[in-house]
């Protein structure tokens, strides 16, 4: 069961979290590219959320690049248990700052003609904001799921 697609310690946990952390940077970068987001609470949510979802793909892929190289397992289950928390934490954090940004920029597409006032660019780039942080979430899932699945089988 070590073998898992995209479990810590492997080059495809490595690429799984580097594609994590390209996503969430992402986000962030085209929601600070974005005019006036910081009036509004759900994109500020988004921006916490991305900057910790970065610092902990961060920290798991600098984990990633050290097993690897040292030729190590990192499948005990005190670490599989910690990946499994900070997952999860992440993931649902990530989940929630999506769906609420994606609520707010669709209000202002669809429901108050926001977007239609000239506006138009912003309201792309928060669309575009918003589409990085649910793949991002869709790559944080994945990694929770694998570890989950690992630490069932440790």
């Amino acid at each position: 069961m070590k073998s898992l697609l995209g479990s810590p310690g492997t080059a495809s946990g490595l690429v799984l979290r580097i594609a994590q952390i390209a996503f969430s940077a992402a986000s962030i970068a085209v929601m600070l590219s974005s005019p006036g987001f910081s009036n509004y609470t759900a994109f500020c949510y988004l921006i916490a959320s991305m900057g910790l979802q970065v610092l902990w793909s961060t920290g798991l892929a600098c984990l990633d690049v050290y097993a690897l190289r040292a030729k190590r397992d990192l499948h005990s289950p005190v670490l599989v248990s910690l990946f499994v928390v900070g997952d999860w934490v992440t993931a649902t954090l990530t989940l929630a700052a999506a769906c609420a940004s994606a609520g707010v920029t669709v209000l202002f597409a669809r429901d108050v003609g926001f977007c239609s006032r000239g506006l138009g660019l912003a309201c792309a780039r928060y669309q575009i904001s918003v589409s990085c942080a649910f793949i991002a979430w869709a790559l944080v899932a994945k990694s929770s799921l694998v570890v989950f699945w690992l630490l069932a089988s440790v």
